[in-house]
C-alpha cells in the first residue's frame, strides 16, 4: 500500500476545501458517473497498483497535514491542451487526520503508510473540540 501527499494551495480549512470540492462534484459526476472528487495532476504515479482502491492522498493544507481522502482509482486523462494528465478519483469523503506540520514542497510525494498521520478519531481526539486541541499539541511539537 502507498499514499499520496498534496498540498492544498489557496485553501485555508478542511471545511474549505470540502466546500470547494462539493461546489464542483456535479462537474466529476459527470465525466465519471458517480459521487467523486478529482484531482488532475501531470504524472501518472508509476506505483499505481499500490494506491488504487487502498491509498489516500493527505492534504497540507495552510503549512500542517489535516486530512486525507480514499483514492478509488487513477485514470488517464487529456487536458485541454491535448496533453496527457492523470485524474486522482477520490471518495468524497474527507476523514480529518492528526495535524502535522509539513514542509512546502512542489507537485505530489508518495507517503509511505508508516510515515503518514493517524486519524483523529483513532488517535483519541474524536471528541467535540479535539481538532483544536490536537492542533495546538501539533504546533507545539508534542504529537
Amino acid at each position: 500500500m502507498m499514499h499520496m501527499i498534496k498540498l492544498c494551495v489557496g485553501v485555508a480549512t478542511p471545511e474549505e476545501l470540502e466546500g470547494y470540492r462539493s461546489e464542483r462534484a456535479h462537474w466529476w459526476g459527470a465525466d465519471y458517473g458517480e459521487d467523486v472528487h478529482v484531482h488532475r495532476t501531470r504524472t501518472t504515479p508509476r506505483r499505481k497498483a499500490e494506491i488504487e482502491g487502498i491509498g489516500s492522498i493527505y492534504w497540507v493544507i495552510s503549512g500542517v497535514v489535516r486530512c486525507r481522502q480514499p483514492i478509488l482509482r487513477l485514470a488517464e486523462a487529456t487536458d485541454e491542451q491535448g496533453l496527457k494528465c492523470c485524474d486522482i478519483i477520490m471518495a468524497p469523503d474527507m476523514v480529518r487526520t492528526i495535524p502535522r506540520p509539513k514542509s512546502p514542497f512542489q507537485g505530489w510525494r508518495y507517503l509511505e503508510p508508516k510515515d503518514a498521520p493517524a486519524d483523529l478519531e483513532h488517535g483519541g481526539f474524536a471528541d467535540e473540540g479535539s481538532v483544536e486541541l490536537a492542533e495546538e499539541l501539533a504546533r507545539l511539537g508534542l504529537i
